[in-house]
């Protein structure tokens, strides 16, 4: 076990895509921070986060949300004020 300090943060997203982290720290039993965490630490090392089957439970979570962001707009998102 690791002993970390964690800090408290305000960080904005898109609405839906929150709604899909939400709902996926939700089926994996975790809080959302956790969540965001693991994945990033998996980006940090060029590893993907999730395997199959929950590849497969994020895209039910995205079709329930309407999420249709891809990786692809990522850096194309424009914020309506």
């Amino acid at each position: 076990m690791v002993t970390i300090e964690r800090t408290q943060t305000g960080l904005r997203m898109e609405r839906n895509t929150l709604k899909v982290l939400k709902g996926l720290a939700e089926y994996l039993d975790l809080s959302l921070g956790d969540l965001v965490e693991g994945v990033v630490l998996h980006a940090f090392e060029g590893k993907a986060p999730f395997g199959p089957e929950t590849l497969a439970k994020i895209e039910q979570l995205k079709a329930v949300y309407g999420l249709e962001l891809t990786a692809t707009d990522a850096h194309k998102l424009d914020e309506t004020r």
